[in-house]
């Protein structure tokens, strides 16, 4: 998924930077010292972590990013004749079975992938970390006026709500896909787009993407006009933690009503056909190490899914929400881009 979800500050587009660096240093080298890591645009680790790993694997890393997760699939699928990585990290369930059904991966039987861990992706995939895509609100936008919190869908659905909300287009934004997810698992297939019709009606707001949403619309963007967003449960951490001012408290939180919730794991895999395979099965490795499984959480804001691995302090204003909702695995996969294109008809058209 697209962590716009986590491009919360000039922070992010530094590590992004030294990634690019990163890529642009190792260019140079023989294509059997090199490993080919494929990443969606929001995968950030601090440089020296990666430094190490490339020192203990015997390899530099040339890490390519491709937009939104399902933008990276994509082109993986595209290259599968003459594959442009040899490892991917950022596959989700949203993408798993599309991946699968590609044969576009390839089997990993080591350490990492026999460990359980607290979240889990189906075979070749090996869970690295999750996530919610959930409401966001301004606190003090809705303290100032009194106005009392919508607590379910249909109370978000009521007029004098639904001019309140921007929300991601699905057909151009991951966050958006999985939200348009959490309404269907709840609601079922028909009256979530009932739903989403009255949302329309009622002046719902819908952006490109998530840093549109979250950085122009949203009211604690500055001119933004919209007190309520889809984004992360953790959102309001990261809020915290890359506040310029010393504040106790995050100026926003999340809502966590039925059908409002989605669950994002992410995971690695090999590439088949992919080259430098030791390195590559280091790096899955590398991904649920204690050191990276930590560093992610306020890098990626994520949480970690390897067991025993502790929370990064500030994840304490990133409650998990009790429920999340989505539909079947099946259903995703057979009705995924059909359900997409009725929710273009519904709400834009």
């Amino acid at each position: 998924m697209q962590h716009g979800i986590f491009s919360f500050t000039r922070r992010q587009a530094l590590c992004s930077a030294l990634l690019g660096g990163l890529v642009m240093a190792t260019g140079a080298q023989g294509a059997n010292s090199e490993l080919r890591v494929l990443t969606h645009s929001a995968f950030a680790l601090p440089k020296p972590l990666l430094a190490q790993f490339e020192k203990e694997a015997g390899v530099k890393l040339r890490i390519s990013k491709a937009g939104d997760a399902g933008e990276m699939l994509n082109k993986l699928i595209l290259t599968r004749k003459a594959p442009i990585a040899d490892v991917v990290f950022g596959i989700d369930n949203t993408l798993a079975a599309k991946a699968i059904a590609a044969d576009v991966l390839e089997a990993y039987s080591g350490p990492a992938s026999q460990r359980a861990g607290t979240q889990n992706l189906p075979a070749p995939l090996v869970a690295v970390d999750y996530g919610y895509v959930t409401l966001n609100y301004d606190k003090a936008w809705f303290a100032k006026r009194k106005v009392a919190l919508p607590a379910s869908l249909d109370e978000l659905a009521q007029p004098k709500m639904a001019k309140l909300l921007v929300v991601q287009n699905p057909a151009t934004s991951s966050t958006g896909y999985a939200f348009l997810l959490a309404t269907i698992g709840a609601l079922g297939e028909e009256k979530a787009f009932d739903w989403w019709a009255r949302m329309r009606q009622g002046g719902v707001k819908v952006a490109k993407g998530w840093s549109e949403a979250y950085y122009t619309d949203f009211s604690r963007a500055e001119g933004g006009a919209y007190p309520m967003v889809v984004s992360y449960a953790t959102s309001p951490a990261a809020e915290l933690f890359y506040s310029k001012d010393k504040i106790a408290e995050p100026p926003t939180a999340s809502l966590g009503f039925a059908g409002a919730v989605f669950k994002q794991v992410e995971g690695v895999a090999l590439v088949k056909g992919g080259q430098a395979r030791p390195a590559a099965e280091k790096f899955i490795e590398f991904l649920r190490s204690p050191e990276v499984q930590k560093q992610m959480q306020t890098e990626m804001w994520m949480f970690p899914v390897e067991t025993g691995v502790a929370r990064a302090e500030v994840m304490k204003f990133a409650p998990e929400p009790a429920q999340a909702d989505s539909p079947s695995d099946k259903d995703l996969a057979d009705k995924g881009a059909a359900w997409v294109a009725r929710w273009t008809k519904v709400v834009l058209k």
